[in-house]
């Protein structure tokens, strides 16, 4: 993908190297507007249509905010009871109507490819917010994204890394959309860590092997994490199961804390989860003993969640350009402009 402005965005295999460092170099431009350092209405007057039919809060309101922060409005609509999908509308003719109402769409959709098939009836570009297990490509950016800075902090690279990825790979509709941005780079190690009845698709595994990486698979988390420098976690997707009780089977299989990163870690091992984490007891996938951890960086990449998508608006409705022209002071107090 080269062109971004008016664009759909739904599959990270739209991508090359060359677009997803485009992203980047966007997404750290907008730090200082994310940061409430300085403010810009670059898309003053436009209409996000943030269509989340999956409940969500990080993403949805991630969308919202990086629409906002650009000066833009926003006009929602959540979950499938509220919308006339509900009384048999077609995602065409979904699509079709609200986009004669917005300038571009977010959306979220518990079934696979749905987003796509909206996108056929849209008339204004369509940002996938995650398509059922499909794929999620704007939270692999952002999480490739802060894979890269994370490293940079310590002279390390992408290429030459060793990730490994715990928990539900199956369903973990996240590192399936990672997985396949980590094939553009070069002797990439992965480790995949899950039950085997939540083993990552045949599909995914393929493009890694076809890109000529590493990859080690196993049940096991003790022994399989010594060589990590990104352990990137994910919850059991208990509302992909079909039943809770068969969900259930898995939740708590694979726990990190203190007491484990330190057996089993190397003291510079960066800790992800796309979040949220199951903070239950019988789950508790990542502890909050790890909360002031230097190394656990699941708040960062929320934070590089909203970059990365003011980045993809800016692009895709063709103003990246024109951010600093549009800018204007902050006049109201804000913490966040002292970090």
């Amino acid at each position: 993908m080269t062109q971004f402005q008016g664009s759909h965005i739904l599959s990270v295999n739209q991508l090359d190297l060359e677009a997803v460092q485009n992203v980047f170099s966007v997404a750290t431009r907008m730090t200082p507007y994310a940061l409430r350092q300085k403010r810009t209405t670059v898309l003053d007057g436009a209409v996000l249509g943030n269509l989340f039919f999956e409940p969500s809060t990080r993403t949805r309101v991630s969308f919202a905010s990086a629409f906002s922060l650009l000066g833009g409005r926003v006009n929602e609509t959540v979950g499938m009871a509220s919308s006339s999908l509900s009384k048999g509308e077609s995602l065409y003719d979904t699509a079709r109507v609200l986009s004669s109402y917005s300038d571009v769409i977010a959306m979220r959709h518990p079934d696979s490819f749905s987003v796509r098939d909206f996108a056929k009836g849209s008339r204004v570009p369509v940002i996938n917010g995650g398509d059922g297990s499909n794929e999620h490509p704007t939270q692999a950016l952002l999480d490739l994204f802060t894979i890269q800075k994370e490293l940079a902090a310590g002279g390390r690279d992408i290429s030459g890394m060793n990730i490994a990825m715990v928990g539900d790979l199956k369903f973990g509709r996240t590192v399936h959309s990672l997985s396949r941005l980590l094939c553009m780079y070069k002797d990439v190690s992965f480790t995949l860590v899950s039950p085997k009845e939540l083993a990552m698709p045949d599909s995914v595994i393929s493009d890694i092997e076809n890109a000529g990486h590493k990859i080690t698979i196993t049940d096991q988390l003790e022994g399989n994490l010594d060589r990590a420098d990104i352990l990137y976690l994910t919850r059991i997707q208990e509302e992909r199961f079909p039943s809770q009780e068969e969900a259930n089977k898995y939740r708590g299989k694979f726990r990190l804390n203190q007491s484990i990163y330190t057996q089993h870690c190397k003291s510079n091992t960066v800790i992800m989860h796309p979040l949220p984490r199951d903070s239950r007891e019988q789950a508790n996938e990542l502890d909050n003993d790890l909360n002031d951890h230097p190394n656990l960086a699941i708040f960062r990449q929320a934070d590089n969640g909203l970059l990365i998508r003011m980045a993809l608006f800016a692009l895709t409705l063709g103003v990246d350009s024109q951010l600093e022209q549009y800018e204007r002071p902050v006049n109201w107090y804000s913490r966040k402009a002292d970090f």
